[in-house]
């Protein structure tokens, strides 16, 4: 992104850097590149106290805000968080399961872009500058794909692949999209998309409902390669025939669901409020 392609609205526009208004909010992030969109990262966690320090290490200082939403941990999950980044905001979760934190999380931020990432270390913070970059060029919600060119994992079994291939493909056929990697939970949006993604699930299952309903509200949906390593320490919740069957029936009831809400006309937004320079 060259340091004159600046984003008002979705629509792209030539400005120098030297004729903005002073008073408008950039944030640098290389020497080339500046955003202005405020970009929070939620972060669900649950007895990750061991796995935190290397998942933060890689988060970019530039990132405005990060919420950690602790599943009633056991560990020193809450008081590592602190210590790592003092002004991080903590979630206390009230429900269960991976989709019910995300929620949570999501309502509590107050930035512009909202990441989600794993805990667990076998996300890298450093891509979220490509999901950042994905949406203020254009896109309303961007997924990360292990299957995409420059893509890989570390984790993935043989028969999770081939079930994340399956469910993808089905989703494919039956929604018109033409993802690569369905069950995957490094994404990224804009915060005004929350109500159509309308999160009402508690589970793994959380990454298909999202991915499905951001395609029936005719968002705007790019991938980015991402990949994924090895969780550092512990043990996966993830149960590859329950959270598959999980995802299968969150496929199907989502096909029979009547369209909620569709993506909004577009208004009016400062120019401080969106952007890259």
């Amino acid at each position: 992104m060259s340091p004159e392609n600046i984003r008002h609205n979705g629509k792209a526009q030539v400005t120098s850097l030297r004729s903005m208004p002073p008073l408008e909010r950039f944030t640098p992030v290389t020497p080339h590149l500046a955003i202005s969109p405020r970009v929070s990262v939620v972060v669900p966690a649950m007895n990750e106290a061991e796995n935190l320090p290397h998942l933060f290490a890689t988060l970019p200082q530039w990132i405005d805000e990060v919420v950690l939403v602790d599943g009633n941990s056991v560990d020193d999950t809450v008081a590592v968080a602190r210590r790592l980044r003092p002004n991080l905001r903590i979630i206390t979760q009230t429900g269960k399961g991976k989709g019910n934190a995300l929620a949570a999380g999501f309502a509590a931020c107050t930035g512009d872009i909202i990441v989600m990432i794993d805990a667990d270390g076998s996300m890298d913070g450093r891509e979220i500058i490509s999901f950042v970059g994905a949406l203020v060029t254009g896109a309303d919600f961007v997924k990360g794909s292990r299957y995409a060119t420059g893509g890989g994992s570390d984790d993935l079994t043989f028969g999770r692949s081939v079930g994340n291939k399956a469910l993808t493909a089905l989703v494919n056929l039956m929604y018109g999209t033409r993802y690569t990697d369905l069950c995957y939970g490094y994404n990224a949006f804009w915060a005004h998309h929350l109500d159509v993604l309308d999160l009402d699930c508690d589970g793994f299952e959380v990454e298909t409902l999202m991915n499905v309903r951001a395609a029936k509200a005719g968002l705007t949906i790019h991938e980015v390669p991402s990949h994924e390593r090895h969780r550092i320490h512990g043990q996966s919740n993830l149960r590859t025939f329950r959270d598959g069957f999980r995802v299968l029936s969150t496929i199907l009831r989502e096909w029979r669901r009547p369209p909620g809400l569709q993506l909004p006309e577009p208004t009016a937004t400062p120019a401080a409020d969106r952007g890259v320079a």
